[in-house]
């Protein structure tokens, strides 16, 4: 069994991307509009923190109704109308994950952190459900139990393989009892592992190097020093420059300040914060 971090397992419904074959709701949330944008990047001034919620849901609610157009064909399984149609499913979804986990991990806040609390409980849930959908499953042991007579190429066939045992580490063959029980475990990993991020973050947050000796600047440009000064101002101190662990600041400050004693105190804050990282958590996902 390979350990995955719990986080990453919030992120593996990106796999499951693209075509959309639900049809959205019509509302003002941008999430249900086609984006017209530049490569279709996010319209960030449209989206709002209320419209991410409801979009999880409705990603969720549209990706499981894919899910079931796949257990419900009543064709013999093949590579097309199974993993295919798994890989081309979830489009919303992923959409909703990207920008949100963007936007979580450079500009959260307690609201921001709520929302995250609810969708990790609600993508957990719809993880297990996929993994443990035993008609799903007997689709893919199906491919899997065939692959060779199937004429599929060597790579279809290692993309079947590391379904089948995802489908494996994922529960797929436990008895009902011990579903429930991978359930509850895998959705307290993963709100352990969301708390354990925003401890982190909370500590990150903490670390300032105030400075009040202009002197102590030397080395570091303009841009750097009204930027530190800008940061002093927000956190309430007056002609003074503060410098956190935040890395628009952290790495202009240990590359170009003059001040040895000042890099190596701001650099052990950050081997401590690295030490601090979020640990490795096992689980039957791959």
């Amino acid at each position: 069994m390979k350990p995955i971090n719990s986080k990453s397992r919030l992120l593996l419904l990106i796999f499951f991307t693209l075509n959309l074959s639900a049809q959205a709701p019509v509302t003002d949330n941008p999430f249900f509009k086609e984006w017209k944008t530049p490569f279709q990047t996010p319209p960030f001034s449209e989206i709002k923190k209320e419209h991410f919620l409801p979009a999880f849901e409705e990603g969720i609610k549209q990706q499981n109704a894919e899910f079931e157009a796949i257990v419900n064909n009543e064709d013999k399984p093949t590579f097309e109308n199974t993993i295919t149609a798994i890989e081309k499913s979830g489009e919303l979804l992923t959409k909703v994950i990207k920008v949100f986990s963007s936007l979580n991990g450079t500009d959260t806040d307690d609201e921001m952190q709520k929302i995250a609390e609810k969708s990790t409980t609600m993508l957990s849930k719809h993880i297990d459900d996929f993994y443990l959908n035993e008609k799903l499953f007997q689709r893919i042991k199906t491919l899997y139990n065939e692959k060779e007579s199937l004429n599929l190429t060597t790579e279809q066939k290692r993309v079947i393989e590391n379904y089948y045992l995802d489908f494996i580490r994922g529960g797929a063959n436990l008895n009902g009892e011990e579903k429930e029980k991978l359930r509850k475990i895998n959705d307290e990993l993963s709100l352990l592992s969301l708390q354990f991020g925003e401890n982190v973050l909370g500590e990150t947050n903490k670390f300032e190097l105030v400075i009040d000796n202009e002197a102590d600047l030397e080395g570091l440009s303009e841009r750097m020093i009204y930027n530190a000064a800008e940061t002093a101002k927000e956190k309430g101190y007056e002609n003074k420059w503060v410098f956190t662990i935040h890395k628009p600041s952290m790495i202009p400050f240990i590359q170009y300040s003059a001040n040895r004693e000042l890099r190596e105190k701001i650099n052990s804050q950050i081997n401590a914060d690295y030490l601090n990282k979020e640990p490795t958590l096992y689980c039957w996902v791959s």
